[in-house]
């Protein structure tokens, strides 16, 4: 119970190492997530619509990616902006930028794949539908995304939710250093090893709450529609 106040004093008090340590969380995993969506819903649409030679296997890489371990995303990220890497002389190690394309690695695939999966269970009967009605190509297509759009939430959702709870790339890639790269789950990790429960805790809470209110905005949007 004394935690719990303690708790809820640090929340309610504006500690600005932990409002710190929120902020860039969320500016990172909502970077990932946007960079996701701008790449990966095209690309969706795209293997949706194309039956081409080789599909069929890019679809299976997108479905083995999706479970990608995210310390192997973190260390292929770390090979290409370490001091040696391709990247290297950026200096991006230990950044947020960094942790942007670690975590870019593993929503990437999800939002992708989610996404093809969506527009594919709309398409027979929506194209069919579109194209008896004369629409051009580029109308069947925005018409069959736009019936999918739940779908493709779901898939923003999913991704940023696998984003805000990362903790082995961004620690790999980020060194979790404070005042430059502590996100959340790093933080709660760190704080817990050290035995200072009512900030794990809080961060902890903070991160329940985020994940609350990205599903509630979800089912919300899943009613009007």
């Amino acid at each position: 119970m004394e935690s719990l106040k303690q708790v809820i004093a640090m929340l309610l008090a504006g500690n600005p190492d932990l409002y710190e340590i929120i902020f860039l969380s969320l500016r990172v995993s909502l970077a990932a997530v946007a960079l996701g969506v701008l790449a990966g819903i095209p690309l969706g649409a795209f293997l949706s619509f194309r039956d081409f030679q080789g599909g069929k296997l890019i679809s299976n890489i997108l479905f083995t990616f999706m479970g990608l371990p995210p310390v192997l995303a973190g260390l292929f990220v770390y090979f290409l902006v370490t001091r040696h890497g391709p990247l290297g002389r950026w200096q991006l190690l230990f950044t947020p930028t960094a942790m942007v394309m670690a975590q870019f690695l593993l929503v990437f695939p999800i939002i992708t794949g989610l996404s093809m999966v969506a527009i594919k269970s709309k398409a027979d009967h929506y194209a069919a539908t579109a194209i008896s009605l004369g629409a051009s190509p580029r109308q069947v297509a925005w018409t069959v995304v736009k019936e999918a759009r739940l779908g493709i939430m779901a898939a923003i959702t999913t991704a940023f939710g696998r984003a805000i709870a990362e903790v082995g790339a961004v620690m790999l890639v980020g060194g979790n250093i404070e005042h430059s790269t502590r996100v959340m789950t790093t933080a709660i990790m760190m704080e817990t090893r050290k035995g200072n429960y009512s900030l794990a805790l809080a961060l902890g809470l903070v991160l329940l709450t985020i994940s609350f209110i990205t599903n509630s905005l979800l089912t919300y949007f899943q009613r009007e529609v």
